[in-house]
């Protein structure tokens, strides 16, 4: 308190120095009290936030609704439509090419099973004293499995290919008869398809 007394004086100094200096001495241990309640107050007022996080997982959900994740026959769609525009672009008179596919299915993938078949046959006598007879086809089929580094693996028969559904060509060529039959028996045997799936129609001039 070395500054109350610089301030007042000496507190020996008389009575109403000493009078003095006690009530500068409570006025001072009444501020520091009152800063000490006002810096309490204001740590209580220091609520913790309660609003929950964002969940990860709904702005995924959102994610995914906005940008879809693509099917595996789409996939092959883009693929085939690039593959073929590629191949028709090559023919004389076709021009710029673009190309549509449309698929009914994706690829399958077919597995070897073993398959074991046989028959139970079981006697029954009923109430009246005669005799019938059961028989339960016991089939059943069991995949084939590989083992390979460690881990088993099914083992592939065959790969069926996608059904095509249609398959629409615009080109720049379209509008010549010739290029057009061109077009048209090209996008056939390229993809394996009947007449009636396949529409080949020339480009829109200026585009």
């Amino acid at each position: 308190m070395s500054w109350l007394k610089n301030l007042v004086g000496d507190g020996e100094a008389g009575g109403p120095k000493k009078e003095q200096m006690k009530k500068i001495k409570l006025m001072a241990a009444a501020a520091v009290v009152g800063i000490g309640l006002l810096f309490l107050g204001g740590l209580g007022d220091d609520k913790p936030d309660r609003t929950p996080p964002p969940v990860k997982e709904k702005a995924a959900a959102n994610e995914n609704r906005s940008n879809p994740a693509r099917t595996a026959m789409a996939s092959e769609e883009e693929y085939l439509s690039q593959r073929l525009c590629q191949m028709l672009e090559q023919v004389e008179g076709a021009g710029k090419v673009k190309v549509t596919v449309r698929l009914q299915n994706s690829t399958r993938t077919e597995y070897a099973i073993n398959t074991t078949t046989g028959k139970k046959t079981t006697q029954e006598k009923d109430q009246s004293g005669g005799t019938r007879v059961l028989t339960e086809d016991t089939d059943s089929g069991q995949l084939v499995l590989v083992t390979r580094n460690g881990e088993e693996t099914p083992v592939m028969s065959r790969e069926v290919a996608p059904t095509v559904a249609g398959v629409l060509v615009v080109a720049d060529g379209a509008g010549d008869p010739a290029v057009k039959a061109r077009l048209f028996r090209a996008t056939q045997v390229a993809l394996g398809v009947e007449p009636q799936k396949v529409i080949v129609m020339a480009r829109k001039a200026g585009e």
